[in-house]
């Protein structure tokens, strides 16, 4: 399955299309999470992650992209979904989990983001440009026991993600992880 998954990705230029990262971070949040459990996925994309959560859960999920295109998309999948860059609009202490596939290949510093399929790859030089302010902010969305799930990437270096959800005041635990050629994806449950 993941294989179709990979090559539907070239089909559409503005929207990322789900493969085996996602298909990843899925899997752990339907495995993790509960019914009546109200989830944030960030990043939505294509809404695959959102949509399977809320089909094979139950639990209510509202989709968030900062991409237009990316929202629309979702919405056309019957989803709640906003555009929206990260958590801003959203309440203090409203979600009970928050999943997120974030733009993580290390990109040049001199690389320019000019379309939508760049900034859902694009994580800066390091692969974090958008894992660390997701950090700074994610706590204050959350509900008292809440919980995130993020897919990080070994091209990221997963322990530098571990390290600097730590000095928001997140506890990590790899609950999920998988190995290609050229990386290893891992899910990671953060909870403070």
């Amino acid at each position: 399955m993941g294989k179709d998954l990979a090559e539907r990705r070239g089909l559409e230029t503005d929207v990322y299309q789900p493969a085996e990262d996602s298909q990843l971070l899925a899997d752990a949040a339907c495995n993790r999470l509960e019914t009546e459990d109200l989830v944030l996925e960030v990043g939505t994309g294509s809404g695959y992650v959102a949509d399977r959560i809320a089909t094979e859960v139950g639990a209510r999920v509202v989709a968030a992209d900062v991409n237009p295109h990316a929202a629309a998309n979702a919405r056309k999948r019957g989803l709640e979904a906003v555009r929206a860059d990260l958590v801003s609009p959203f309440q203090s202490g409203a979600f009970d989990a928050v999943a997120f596939n974030p733009p993580y290949l290390p990109t040049d510093p001199d690389h320019e983001w000019d379309d939508w399929m760049e900034r859902a790859l694009s994580g800066g030089e390091d692969g974090r440009a958008v894992i660390d302010p997701f950090f700074e902010t994610v706590s204050r969305v959350l509900a008292p026991d809440g919980v995130v799930l993020l897919l990080v990437s070994s091209l990221t270096g997963v322990d530098a993600v571990v390290e600097r959800a730590g000095e928001e005041g997140f506890s990590a635990v790899a609950v999920a992880d998988e190995s290609f050629p050229f990386e290893t994806l891992t899910v990671l449950e953060l909870v403070r």
